[in-house]
Protein backbone atom coordinates (compact mmCIF):
# COMPACT_ATOMS: atom_id res chain seq x y z
CA UNK A 1 0.00 0.00 0.00
CA UNK A 2 1.30 3.36 -0.92
CA UNK A 3 1.95 6.45 1.67
CA UNK A 4 -0.99 7.84 0.09
CA UNK A 5 -3.56 5.39 -0.06
CA UNK A 6 -2.62 5.12 4.02
CA UNK A 7 -3.21 8.24 4.40
CA UNK A 8 -6.33 8.06 2.41
CA UNK A 9 -7.33 4.72 4.88
CA UNK A 10 -7.14 6.89 7.71
CA UNK A 11 -8.73 9.95 7.12
CA UNK A 12 -11.79 7.66 5.84
CA UNK A 13 -11.87 5.33 8.69
CA UNK A 14 -13.36 8.18 10.65
CA UNK A 15 -15.95 9.22 8.81
CA UNK A 16 -17.31 5.73 7.79
CA UNK A 17 -17.78 5.21 11.81
CA UNK A 18 -19.02 8.32 12.49
CA UNK A 19 -21.83 7.74 9.42
CA UNK A 20 -21.99 3.81 11.10
CA UNK A 21 -22.64 5.49 14.44
CA UNK A 22 -25.06 8.15 13.56
CA UNK A 23 -27.18 5.25 11.62
CA UNK A 24 -27.05 3.47 14.97
CA UNK A 25 -27.68 6.28 17.13
CA UNK A 26 -31.07 7.37 15.06
CA UNK A 27 -32.57 3.65 14.96
CA UNK A 28 -31.54 3.29 19.04
CA UNK A 29 -34.07 6.82 18.99
CA UNK A 30 -36.44 5.17 16.43
CA UNK A 31 -37.07 1.92 17.44
CA UNK A 32 -35.64 1.31 21.36
CA UNK A 33 -38.56 2.54 23.02
CA UNK A 34 -41.60 1.83 24.84
CA UNK A 35 -43.72 5.06 23.40
CA UNK A 36 -47.43 4.59 23.77
CA UNK A 37 -48.95 5.40 20.79
CA UNK A 38 -52.72 4.22 20.92
CA UNK A 39 -54.74 3.98 17.71
CA UNK A 40 -57.82 6.29 18.50
CA UNK A 41 -61.42 4.76 17.61
CA UNK A 42 -62.70 5.11 14.03
CA UNK A 43 -65.07 8.02 13.97
CA UNK A 44 -67.68 6.37 12.18
CA UNK A 45 -66.76 2.49 13.67
CA UNK A 46 -65.37 3.53 16.31
CA UNK A 47 -64.05 0.44 18.17
CA UNK A 48 -64.78 -1.83 15.61
CA UNK A 49 -61.34 -2.12 14.29
CA UNK A 50 -60.03 -2.68 17.90
CA UNK A 51 -62.28 -6.08 17.76
CA UNK A 52 -61.07 -6.93 14.29
CA UNK A 53 -57.60 -6.74 15.82
CA UNK A 54 -58.75 -8.72 18.59
CA UNK A 55 -60.21 -11.68 16.99
CA UNK A 56 -57.84 -11.77 14.28
CA UNK A 57 -55.10 -12.47 17.28
CA UNK A 58 -57.16 -15.38 18.67
CA UNK A 59 -57.66 -17.19 15.12
CA UNK A 60 -53.35 -16.75 15.17
CA UNK A 61 -52.99 -17.56 18.30
CA UNK A 62 -55.25 -20.92 17.53
CA UNK A 63 -53.90 -21.69 14.27
CA UNK A 64 -50.35 -21.08 14.86
CA UNK A 65 -49.85 -23.11 18.17
CA UNK A 66 -51.50 -26.16 15.80
CA UNK A 67 -49.18 -25.70 13.44
CA UNK A 68 -46.02 -25.56 15.25
CA UNK A 69 -47.52 -28.41 17.49
CA UNK A 70 -48.66 -30.93 14.82
CA UNK A 71 -46.58 -29.93 11.77
CA UNK A 72 -43.62 -28.83 13.51
CA UNK A 73 -43.28 -31.22 16.17
CA UNK A 74 -42.40 -28.76 18.78
CA UNK A 75 -43.74 -29.00 22.25
CA UNK A 76 -47.19 -27.65 22.92
CA UNK A 77 -46.13 -25.83 25.78
CA UNK A 78 -43.73 -24.10 23.60
CA UNK A 79 -45.35 -24.14 20.78
CA UNK A 80 -48.36 -22.39 22.69
CA UNK A 81 -46.00 -19.81 24.12
CA UNK A 82 -44.88 -18.81 20.85
CA UNK A 83 -48.05 -18.29 19.57
CA UNK A 84 -49.58 -16.58 22.43
CA UNK A 85 -46.96 -13.96 21.74
CA UNK A 86 -47.14 -13.43 18.12
CA UNK A 87 -51.08 -13.07 18.92
CA UNK A 88 -49.86 -10.77 21.96
CA UNK A 89 -47.74 -8.20 19.80
CA UNK A 90 -50.77 -8.01 17.57
CA UNK A 91 -53.05 -6.58 20.48
CA UNK A 92 -50.28 -5.06 22.42
CA UNK A 93 -49.48 -2.87 18.53
CA UNK A 94 -53.23 -1.21 19.54
CA UNK A 95 -51.30 0.80 22.24
CA UNK A 96 -47.41 0.34 21.94
CA UNK A 97 -46.47 -0.54 17.76
CA UNK A 98 -42.68 -0.60 18.22
CA UNK A 99 -42.73 -2.62 21.13
CA UNK A 100 -45.26 -4.67 19.62
CA UNK A 101 -42.59 -5.06 16.35
CA UNK A 102 -40.12 -6.48 18.74
CA UNK A 103 -42.28 -8.78 19.92
CA UNK A 104 -43.68 -10.21 16.97
CA UNK A 105 -39.49 -10.40 15.39
CA UNK A 106 -38.64 -12.03 18.87
CA UNK A 107 -41.52 -14.89 18.28
CA UNK A 108 -40.77 -15.11 14.26
CA UNK A 109 -36.97 -15.89 15.53
CA UNK A 110 -37.55 -17.89 18.43
CA UNK A 111 -39.88 -19.94 16.52
CA UNK A 112 -37.51 -20.32 13.28
CA UNK A 113 -35.04 -21.89 15.08
CA UNK A 114 -37.07 -24.37 16.99
CA UNK A 115 -38.72 -25.41 13.87
CA UNK A 116 -35.01 -26.15 12.13
CA UNK A 117 -34.21 -27.48 15.40
CA UNK A 118 -37.38 -30.48 14.28
CA UNK A 119 -36.46 -30.42 10.33
CA UNK A 120 -35.67 -33.43 9.08
CA UNK A 121 -34.90 -34.57 5.09
CA UNK A 122 -37.17 -34.68 2.61
CA UNK A 123 -40.01 -33.27 5.34
CA UNK A 124 -42.10 -30.57 3.24
CA UNK A 125 -44.67 -29.84 5.88
CA UNK A 126 -42.95 -27.15 7.52
CA UNK A 127 -43.30 -23.59 6.17
CA UNK A 128 -40.53 -21.28 7.00
CA UNK A 129 -39.18 -19.05 8.60
CA UNK A 130 -42.21 -17.49 8.85
CA UNK A 131 -45.33 -19.80 9.30
CA UNK A 132 -48.72 -18.52 8.03
CA UNK A 133 -49.87 -17.49 11.06
CA UNK A 134 -46.53 -15.81 11.82
CA UNK A 135 -47.32 -13.92 8.45
CA UNK A 136 -50.48 -12.62 9.53
CA UNK A 137 -49.75 -11.69 12.87
CA UNK A 138 -46.96 -9.55 11.12
CA UNK A 139 -48.99 -7.94 8.33
CA UNK A 140 -50.87 -6.69 11.37
CA UNK A 141 -48.35 -5.70 13.41
CA UNK A 142 -46.48 -3.85 10.56
CA UNK A 143 -49.74 -2.27 9.70
CA UNK A 144 -50.82 -0.91 12.94
CA UNK A 145 -46.94 0.53 13.17
CA UNK A 146 -47.59 2.45 9.83
CA UNK A 147 -50.54 3.85 10.98
CA UNK A 148 -49.44 5.25 14.25
CA UNK A 149 -45.81 6.24 13.80
CA UNK A 150 -43.48 8.17 11.01
CA UNK A 151 -42.74 6.94 7.92
CA UNK A 152 -38.94 6.71 8.91
CA UNK A 153 -39.54 4.25 11.58
CA UNK A 154 -41.79 1.82 9.85
CA UNK A 155 -39.19 1.61 6.78
CA UNK A 156 -36.43 0.90 9.49
CA UNK A 157 -38.65 -1.45 10.78
CA UNK A 158 -39.53 -3.15 7.46
CA UNK A 159 -36.14 -3.15 6.40
CA UNK A 160 -35.07 -4.58 9.82
CA UNK A 161 -37.41 -7.56 9.24
CA UNK A 162 -36.49 -7.97 5.55
CA UNK A 163 -32.89 -8.09 6.55
CA UNK A 164 -33.48 -10.82 10.17
CA UNK A 165 -35.45 -12.73 6.80
CA UNK A 166 -32.54 -12.75 4.78
CA UNK A 167 -30.22 -13.93 7.17
CA UNK A 168 -32.29 -16.60 8.82
CA UNK A 169 -33.21 -17.96 5.73
CA UNK A 170 -30.08 -17.00 3.16
CA UNK A 171 -27.47 -17.36 5.51
CA UNK A 172 -28.56 -19.96 8.63
CA UNK A 173 -30.76 -21.84 6.55
CA UNK A 174 -31.95 -25.15 7.21
CA UNK A 175 -33.13 -28.93 5.37
CA UNK A 176 -35.85 -29.00 3.12
CA UNK A 177 -38.93 -26.71 3.68
CA UNK A 178 -40.93 -24.61 2.19
CA UNK A 179 -39.73 -20.91 1.88
CA UNK A 180 -41.46 -18.03 2.63
CA UNK A 181 -39.72 -15.52 3.04
CA UNK A 182 -39.52 -13.64 -0.36
CA UNK A 183 -43.66 -14.23 -0.12
CA UNK A 184 -43.37 -12.42 3.54
CA UNK A 185 -41.36 -9.22 2.47
CA UNK A 186 -43.25 -8.72 -0.59
CA UNK A 187 -46.46 -8.76 1.82
CA UNK A 188 -44.46 -6.80 4.38
CA UNK A 189 -43.45 -3.97 2.05
CA UNK A 190 -47.57 -3.66 0.55
CA UNK A 191 -48.84 -3.61 3.82
CA UNK A 192 -46.44 -0.81 4.97
CA UNK A 193 -46.84 1.53 1.86
CA UNK A 194 -50.61 0.93 2.64
CA UNK A 195 -50.42 1.86 6.27
CA UNK A 196 -48.26 5.01 5.54
CA UNK A 197 -50.95 6.05 2.72
CA UNK A 198 -53.76 5.90 5.22
CA UNK A 199 -51.69 7.59 7.89
CA UNK A 200 -50.98 10.30 5.27
CA UNK A 201 -54.38 11.09 4.32
CA UNK A 202 -55.41 11.15 7.90
CA UNK A 203 -53.05 13.88 8.59
CA UNK A 204 -53.81 15.57 5.60
CA UNK A 205 -57.73 15.45 6.50
CA UNK A 206 -56.48 16.82 9.91
CA UNK A 207 -55.11 19.73 8.74
CA UNK A 208 -57.90 20.57 6.62
CA UNK A 209 -59.62 20.98 9.27
CA UNK A 210 -57.36 22.74 11.43
CA UNK A 211 -56.93 25.23 8.40
CA UNK A 212 -60.62 25.71 8.06
CA UNK A 213 -61.11 26.15 11.94
CA UNK A 214 -58.21 28.74 11.33
CA UNK A 215 -60.13 30.60 8.71
CA UNK A 216 -63.42 30.01 10.66
CA UNK A 217 -61.81 32.21 13.57
CA UNK A 218 -59.89 34.39 11.36
CA UNK A 219 -63.53 35.63 9.78
CA UNK A 220 -65.13 36.00 13.35
CA UNK A 221 -62.15 38.08 14.43
CA UNK A 222 -62.92 40.06 11.40
CA UNK A 223 -66.49 40.19 11.72
CA UNK A 224 -65.79 41.36 15.72
CA UNK A 225 -63.61 43.98 15.00
CA UNK A 226 -65.85 45.55 12.11
CA UNK A 227 -68.67 45.15 14.76
CA UNK A 228 -66.71 47.02 17.07
CA UNK A 229 -65.51 49.77 14.88
CA UNK A 230 -69.42 50.50 13.95
CA UNK A 231 -70.40 50.62 17.48
CA UNK A 232 -67.28 53.06 18.09
CA UNK A 233 -68.17 55.29 15.26
CA UNK A 234 -72.00 55.00 16.47
CA UNK A 235 -71.03 56.14 20.34
CA UNK A 236 -68.92 58.87 18.71
CA UNK A 237 -71.48 60.39 16.32
CA UNK A 238 -74.16 60.04 19.13
CA UNK A 239 -72.37 61.14 22.37
CA UNK A 240 -69.36 62.66 21.60
CA UNK A 241 -70.92 65.70 19.85
CA UNK A 242 -73.68 66.41 22.21
CA UNK A 243 -70.67 66.45 25.10
CA UNK A 244 -68.37 68.96 23.10
CA UNK A 245 -71.71 71.11 22.63
CA UNK A 246 -72.54 70.60 26.46
CA UNK A 247 -68.75 71.89 27.22
CA UNK A 248 -69.18 74.88 24.61
CA UNK A 249 -72.19 75.68 26.32
CA UNK A 250 -71.23 75.71 30.24
CA UNK A 251 -68.58 77.40 29.40
CA UNK A 252 -70.55 80.34 27.37
CA UNK A 253 -73.57 80.79 29.59
CA UNK A 254 -71.71 82.79 32.29
CA UNK A 255 -71.16 85.79 29.97
CA UNK A 256 -74.78 85.36 28.72
CA UNK A 257 -76.25 86.42 32.07
CA UNK A 258 -75.40 90.18 33.54
CA UNK A 259 -73.61 89.73 36.73
CA UNK A 260 -74.24 85.86 37.34
CA UNK A 261 -73.72 84.75 40.99
CA UNK A 262 -70.55 82.94 41.80
CA UNK A 263 -72.56 79.85 42.83
CA UNK A 264 -73.85 79.62 39.22
CA UNK A 265 -70.00 80.14 37.91
CA UNK A 266 -69.22 77.30 40.11
CA UNK A 267 -72.09 75.08 38.77
CA UNK A 268 -71.44 76.00 35.07
CA UNK A 269 -67.79 75.24 35.58
CA UNK A 270 -68.23 72.00 37.05
CA UNK A 271 -70.54 71.06 34.45
CA UNK A 272 -67.99 72.01 32.24
CA UNK A 273 -65.07 70.03 33.95
CA UNK A 274 -67.47 66.70 33.70
CA UNK A 275 -68.09 66.81 30.53
CA UNK A 276 -64.67 67.40 29.04
CA UNK A 277 -63.65 64.29 31.57
CA UNK A 278 -66.72 62.26 30.18
CA UNK A 279 -65.45 62.73 26.94
CA UNK A 280 -62.01 62.22 27.36
CA UNK A 281 -62.96 58.82 28.62
CA UNK A 282 -65.36 57.97 25.73
CA UNK A 283 -62.49 58.45 23.92
CA UNK A 284 -60.13 56.38 25.35
CA UNK A 285 -63.34 53.47 25.48
CA UNK A 286 -63.37 54.16 21.93
CA UNK A 287 -60.01 53.79 20.66
CA UNK A 288 -59.61 50.06 22.69
CA UNK A 289 -62.77 49.16 20.58
CA UNK A 290 -61.26 50.28 17.39
CA UNK A 291 -57.66 48.45 17.99
CA UNK A 292 -57.06 45.09 17.44
CA UNK A 293 -55.38 44.31 20.51
CA UNK A 294 -57.54 45.84 23.55
CA UNK A 295 -54.71 45.27 25.90
CA UNK A 296 -52.48 47.59 23.68
CA UNK A 297 -52.63 51.12 24.42
CA UNK A 298 -53.61 53.46 21.53
CA UNK A 299 -52.31 56.40 20.75
CA UNK A 300 -53.78 59.60 22.58
CA UNK A 301 -56.19 61.64 20.25
CA UNK A 302 -55.66 64.54 23.13
CA UNK A 303 -55.35 66.93 19.83
CA UNK A 304 -55.43 67.15 15.99
CA UNK A 305 -53.34 68.44 13.39
CA UNK A 306 -55.43 71.72 13.91
CA UNK A 307 -54.21 71.65 17.24
CA UNK A 308 -58.10 71.16 18.50
CA UNK A 309 -59.10 69.59 21.15
CA UNK A 310 -60.58 66.55 21.45
CA UNK A 311 -63.50 68.58 23.02
CA UNK A 312 -63.80 70.70 20.62
CA UNK A 313 -66.64 70.78 17.67
CA UNK A 314 -65.98 69.06 14.84
CA UNK A 315 -64.47 71.09 12.45
CA UNK A 316 -65.94 72.44 9.32
CA UNK A 317 -64.56 74.11 5.82
CA UNK A 318 -64.62 77.49 7.77
CA UNK A 319 -61.50 75.66 9.69
CA UNK A 320 -59.49 74.77 6.70
CA UNK A 321 -57.85 77.86 6.62
CA UNK A 322 -56.64 77.19 10.34
CA UNK A 323 -55.51 73.03 9.00
CA UNK A 324 -53.99 74.77 6.23
CA UNK A 325 -52.01 77.77 8.14
CA UNK A 326 -51.12 74.46 10.69
CA UNK A 327 -49.08 72.21 7.93
CA UNK A 328 -47.55 75.35 6.61
CA UNK A 329 -46.02 76.06 9.79
CA UNK A 330 -44.69 72.44 9.44
CA UNK A 331 -42.94 72.82 7.11
CA UNK A 332 -44.95 72.31 3.43
CA UNK A 333 -45.55 74.67 0.98
CA UNK A 334 -49.25 74.74 0.50
CA UNK A 335 -51.54 76.47 -2.16
CA UNK A 336 -55.50 76.61 -1.94
CA UNK A 337 -57.97 77.43 -4.51
CA UNK A 338 -61.70 77.38 -5.00
CA UNK A 339 -64.22 77.00 -7.85
CA UNK A 340 -67.98 77.15 -8.23
CA UNK A 341 -70.27 79.09 -5.84
CA UNK A 342 -70.64 78.04 -2.06
CA UNK A 343 -73.47 76.90 -0.89
CA UNK A 344 -75.20 75.39 2.57
CA UNK A 345 -73.54 71.74 2.66
CA UNK A 346 -74.75 68.68 4.95
CA UNK A 347 -72.57 69.07 8.42
CA UNK A 348 -71.21 64.98 6.83
CA UNK A 349 -70.08 66.81 3.68
CA UNK A 350 -68.15 69.47 5.32
CA UNK A 351 -66.57 67.41 7.79
CA UNK A 352 -65.85 64.63 5.16
CA UNK A 353 -64.05 67.27 3.37
CA UNK A 354 -62.14 68.50 5.92
CA UNK A 355 -60.81 65.02 7.48
CA UNK A 356 -59.73 64.40 4.11
CA UNK A 357 -57.89 67.38 3.55
CA UNK A 358 -56.49 66.87 6.47
CA UNK A 359 -55.63 63.23 5.84
CA UNK A 360 -53.96 64.00 2.34
CA UNK A 361 -51.84 67.14 4.11
CA UNK A 362 -50.66 64.74 6.26
CA UNK A 363 -49.80 62.50 3.73
CA UNK A 364 -47.27 64.65 1.82
CA UNK A 365 -45.68 65.55 5.01
CA UNK A 366 -44.97 62.15 5.76
CA UNK A 367 -44.18 60.52 2.14
CA UNK A 368 -42.99 63.63 0.31
CA UNK A 369 -40.89 65.70 2.22
CA UNK A 370 -39.98 68.84 -0.64
CA UNK A 371 -42.70 68.52 -2.46
CA UNK A 372 -45.59 71.15 -2.69
CA UNK A 373 -49.26 70.68 -1.97
CA UNK A 374 -51.92 72.16 -3.74
CA UNK A 375 -55.66 72.00 -2.23
CA UNK A 376 -58.44 72.97 -4.65
CA UNK A 377 -62.15 72.84 -3.88
CA UNK A 378 -64.93 72.58 -6.68
CA UNK A 379 -68.38 73.72 -5.24
CA UNK A 380 -70.90 72.31 -8.39
CA UNK A 381 -74.68 72.32 -7.89
CA UNK A 382 -74.71 68.58 -7.15
CA UNK A 383 -72.19 68.25 -4.39
CA UNK A 384 -68.35 69.40 -3.69
CA UNK A 385 -65.09 68.04 -5.08
CA UNK A 386 -62.17 67.75 -3.46
CA UNK A 387 -58.72 67.47 -5.14
CA UNK A 388 -55.12 67.41 -2.90
CA UNK A 389 -52.43 67.38 -5.38
CA UNK A 390 -48.88 67.45 -4.49
CA UNK A 391 -45.67 67.45 -6.83
CA UNK A 392 -42.37 64.63 -7.05
CA UNK A 393 -40.63 64.61 -3.52
CA UNK A 394 -37.08 66.21 -3.38
CA UNK A 395 -36.03 64.00 -0.83
CA UNK A 396 -36.32 59.76 0.51
CA UNK A 397 -39.15 59.73 3.30
CA UNK A 398 -38.00 58.29 6.47
CA UNK A 399 -39.49 54.72 6.77
CA UNK A 400 -43.58 55.45 8.43
CA UNK A 401 -44.10 53.07 11.44
CA UNK A 402 -48.55 53.77 10.31
CA UNK A 403 -50.62 50.57 9.71
CA UNK A 404 -51.52 52.03 6.41
CA UNK A 405 -54.94 52.78 6.90
CA UNK A 406 -55.79 56.40 6.45
CA UNK A 407 -56.73 55.58 2.38
CA UNK A 408 -59.12 53.42 3.46
CA UNK A 409 -60.42 55.79 6.49
CA UNK A 410 -60.86 58.24 3.58
CA UNK A 411 -62.88 55.55 0.70
CA UNK A 412 -65.27 54.56 4.21
CA UNK A 413 -65.83 58.50 4.70
CA UNK A 414 -67.03 59.07 1.26
CA UNK A 415 -68.91 55.80 0.68
CA UNK A 416 -70.77 56.78 3.67
CA UNK A 417 -72.05 59.66 1.52
CA UNK A 418 -72.01 57.63 -1.47
CA UNK A 419 -69.62 59.29 -3.30
CA UNK A 420 -66.13 58.76 -5.04
CA UNK A 421 -62.92 58.80 -4.21
CA UNK A 422 -59.79 58.21 -6.58
CA UNK A 423 -55.77 57.70 -5.62
CA UNK A 424 -53.19 57.44 -8.11
CA UNK A 425 -49.68 58.40 -8.77
CA UNK A 426 -49.08 61.25 -11.47
CA UNK A 427 -47.00 61.21 -14.49
CA UNK A 428 -44.88 64.02 -13.36
CA UNK A 429 -43.84 61.88 -9.68
CA UNK A 430 -46.44 63.57 -8.00
CA UNK A 431 -49.62 62.11 -6.30
CA UNK A 432 -53.33 63.32 -6.09
CA UNK A 433 -56.24 62.38 -3.87
CA UNK A 434 -59.24 63.32 -5.42
CA UNK A 435 -62.81 63.19 -3.66
CA UNK A 436 -66.40 64.08 -4.86
CA UNK A 437 -69.26 64.28 -2.32
CA UNK A 438 -72.60 64.45 -2.83
CA UNK A 439 -74.88 67.52 -1.45
CA UNK A 440 -77.58 65.31 -1.45
CA UNK A 441 -76.64 63.73 1.38
CA UNK A 442 -78.76 63.32 4.48
CA UNK A 443 -78.46 66.45 6.42
CA UNK A 444 -78.87 64.25 9.79
CA UNK A 445 -75.69 62.60 9.07
CA UNK A 446 -72.92 62.49 11.72
CA UNK A 447 -71.75 65.80 12.67
CA UNK A 448 -68.90 63.90 14.10
CA UNK A 449 -66.07 61.72 12.74
CA UNK A 450 -66.39 57.86 13.33
CA UNK A 451 -62.26 57.59 13.61
CA UNK A 452 -59.52 58.84 15.63
CA UNK A 453 -57.87 61.69 14.35
CA UNK A 454 -54.45 60.25 15.45
CA UNK A 455 -55.11 58.07 11.95
CA UNK A 456 -53.85 61.08 10.06
CA UNK A 457 -50.06 59.42 11.63
CA UNK A 458 -50.96 56.21 9.39
CA UNK A 459 -49.24 55.17 6.37
CA UNK A 460 -51.38 54.82 3.00
CA UNK A 461 -49.80 56.89 0.10
CA UNK A 462 -46.10 56.23 -1.30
Amino acid sequence: MSRVERVMSRGSRPGAAGRVERVLRVLHDDLWTWRADPLPPSVWLRWLPHGIVWLAALGVLLGDAAQLNDNGGIDPGFAFLIASTQAGAMVFALWRPVAAWWMSMAAMLVGAFALKAEMTVDDYRFTWPWTAAGIIAHLFVLLLLALRVRTRVTVEALALTALSTYVIQGLVGAVDYQPTGQLATILFAVVVVLGAALRGRREARAELVQQTSLTAEERARRTLLEERSRIARELHDVVAHHMSVISIQAQVAPHLVENPPDELKENLAGIRQNALEALTELRRVLGVLRSEHPDVSEPSAATDTTGTAPHAPQPTLDRLDALVENTRAAGLTVTTGTSGTRRPLPPGVELSAYRIVQEALSNVLRHAPGATARVHLTHLPIGLRVEVTNTRPTRTPSPSQGAGHGLLGMRERVAMLDGSLTAQSLPDGGYQVAAFLPSDADPTDPTDDGWPTHHSTEDDTP
